[in-house]
């Protein structure tokens, strides 16, 4: 199986790092001081110059200590922000096309949310599976339905099956993470509950402390 950088895969989400008070950039800042090597930049309210910018200021950040930056649905701003890859939706580029833009060799995650989709899903060239909401969000509004631990363990089969990681993301906190992972997710994706106590550092360290700082 394909190695993912940590347990913990840090999303940066625009909006809600506007909500809490922060630029999308110095938010990831404190989290890879906090010790984060695996990020996630999502920025769907801004226009691609925006991203792009936030993009290059992270990845340059993260390269300092080797942490591995992933792109939500924007391809072209992966490769143009030298990205270590791209993370698309259901409705975004197909990983194929993905993959024409990033490269052979770049991170391509895809998201699903129900049993057809994952079937579907390990079946593309991909890097990592992903399966949510595992819990009730108001972080990522997708319009689709928690899909519980029970449907987190069918895709980990599926994923171990198909030598790939898998991601959890979704109303993840930090008293739900270790049972999320024991369910047989890879790694845990976090957005709204890195905001908890105002230092994003110290709830990375929390995460890292709970779930171990990576995994092989």
């Amino acid at each position: 199986m394909a190695a993912l950088p940590s347990s913990l895969y840090v999303v940066c989400d625009a909006e809600a790092c506007a909500r809490a008070g922060w630029s999308l950039p110095d938010f990831a800042a404190a989290c890879l001081d906090g010790g984060a090597r695996f990020l996630q930049i999502r920025d769907k309210r801004n226009g691609g110059r925006a991203m792009l910018e936030a993009a290059l200021a992270v990845v340059a950040r993260a390269a300092a200590v080797g942490a591995t930056v992933i792109v939500n649905d924007r391809a072209d701003i992966a490769r143009l922000a030298n990205a270590a890859g791209v993370h698309v939706g259901q409705d975004d580029l197909a990983p194929a096309d993905a993959r024409t833009v990033v490269g052979d060799s770049a991170i391509v995650g895809l998201s699903t949310h129900t049993d057809a989709q994952v079937q579907d899903a390990v079946r593309q060239p991909i890097s990592y599976l992903a399966i949510g909401p595992v819990f009730g969000t108001v972080s990522k509004r997708t319009g689709d339905e928690a899909v519980g631990l029970d449907r987190v363990s069918q895709a980990g089969s599926a994923a171990r099956d198909a030598g790939l990681p898998l991601v959890a993301i979704g109303g993840i906190t930090l008293d739900r993470a270790r049972e999320v992972i024991a369910a047989g997710a890879t790694s845990v994706a976090v957005i709204g509950d890195m905001f908890v106590g105002r230092d994003p550092a110290i709830r990375v360290r929390q995460y890292l402390h709970l779930l171990g700082r990576s995994i092989s």
